[in-house]
């Protein structure tokens, strides 16, 4: 039996109410107080439990691996299919491997790809090491690449343009490695950063690499100059952190694809047990000006990436309705969707409001909206009344069930 500790106490005369459904004429339905659907609560926390370390990937608006954990404990059992369309850094991908559920995932940027998919089947250091010794490194710095100089040292910056170079041809002849996969997306997370660890000169964090011109400023600044890094060493080092807490026992029956979520052409009608995902809020996180260093490295033109525009609340609201459409073909009836849609514009914006209304008429029915609360003491600050301290402080989850 599936546990099931979440509440799920929704009648099916409210849920009628909540979903446009149709129902008896001469019956009323009681009316529909959207408060009865909240439970506030600490749910998960950090401290409570510490998710593997396969999981520790920087990716801008990236929820932690506690929240998908949660779910597919609860509403999934072993070989059971979990789906995230707005994959991001794969972080529901692995927590469904790791769990012996079967990870399906997409995301309408090519970087979600090379970043999950290396984590679903690691490769030896042993091999890892081997394979970085075995790609020449003969590239020279050359025209716009010259300007790259300002995070890398120039023997660093010759080596990381073979390595793009080899990953790119490997890629196009359909012939990368594991571990050529596996090189590519430690590398993706080491190209810049504010540690000595990072192949570049002290910078932004790794999930926001900042312009050429503002990096400039910041060394001339600072004072800073870029050295030279042992870039095997990095990458050895990370790997083995990501590593640390074992090999996970990954199967390979996953599927991760790049596309938009209103398509999701990998998947068959009424497969997915599970989808855990948090969707772009608003046009909050700029991913491509974020990633724009690594879209270079990966050969990504940030340009052809068909983002969504969301820039209003009317936008973000008829592009999760889409995405609804095309859940209801893939859910199967009975299943779930836990969909995560944090805290925004502190929290004077209820997004759960427009996840609500972008269902209507759809074959879903609101079970209940999670607030996974770690600070606030009352229940009212939750619902955007007062904030305690800046920034995001909960977790806001819209619970839906297939019908």
């Amino acid at each position: 039996m599936k546990q099931q500790p979440l509440t799920l106490r929704i009648a099916p005369a409210a849920a009628s109410a909540v979903t446009g459904a149709g129902g008896d004429s001469g019956m009323t339905a009681p009316a529909f107080h959207l408060a009865d659907y909240y439970q506030v609560g600490d749910f998960w926390t950090n401290k409570q439990r510490q998710g593997h370390s396969i999981n520790e990937i920087s990716y801008r608006a990236c929820f932690k691996p506690q929240l998908p954990l949660y779910f597919i404990e609860r509403l999934t059992r072993q070989g059971d299919i979990v789906l995230d369309p707005f994959m991001g850094r794969g972080t529901t991908a692995i927590q469904a491997a790791l769990l012996n559920r079967i990870a399906y995932g997409s995301d309408i940027n090519p970087l979600s790809k090379m970043l999950t998919e290396p984590r679903l089947c690691p490769p030896t250091m042993e091999a890892v090491a081997e394979r970085f010794r075995s790609i020449p490194n003969r590239c020279e710095i050359t025209g716009k690449d010259e300007a790259l100089l300002v995070f890398y040292h120039p023997d660093t910056l010759r080596r990381l343009l073979s390595l793009r170079k080899w990953f790119l041809r490997r890629e196009q002849t359909d012939a990368l490695t594991g571990e050529d996969a596996w090189i590519r997306m430690v590398l993706l997370n080491r190209l810049s950063g504010h540690s000595d660890g990072f192949l570049s000169v002290k910078t932004m964090p790794p999930n926001q690499a900042v312009s050429i011109d503002s990096q400039r400023k910041i060394n001339r600044a600072r004072n800073r100059k870029p050295e030279e890094k042992d870039i095997l060493k990095i990458i050895l080092k990370k790997s083995a952190s990501l590593l640390r807490s074992g090999y996970p026992m990954i199967g390979n029956r996953h599927k991760l694809a790049c596309c938009n979520a209103r398509r999701l052409d990998y998947i068959q009608d009424g497969e997915v047990d599970l989808v855990v995902t948090s969707p772009p809020f608003l046009n909050v996180v700029d991913y491509a000006k974020d990633n724009w260093l690594r879209c270079w490295f990966a050969g990504i033109d940030p340009e052809t990436i068909a983002f969504d525009d969301k820039h209003n609340i009317a936008r973000w609201g008829r592009f999760v309705r889409d995405a609804f459409v095309e859940l209801a073909r893939v859910v199967k009836r009975g299943g779930y969707v836990a969909f995560e849609v944090g805290e925004v514009r502190g929290g004077s914006v209820k997004l759960e409001n427009h996840v609500i209304d972008a269902i209507k008429d759809l074959p879903f029915v609101l079970e209940e909206i999670m607030i996974n609360a770690h600070s606030f003491t009352k229940t009212a600050n939750c619902w955007g009344v007062e904030n305690n301290t800046g920034g995001t402080l909960t977790n806001r989850i819209v619970v839906m069930r297939r019908e």
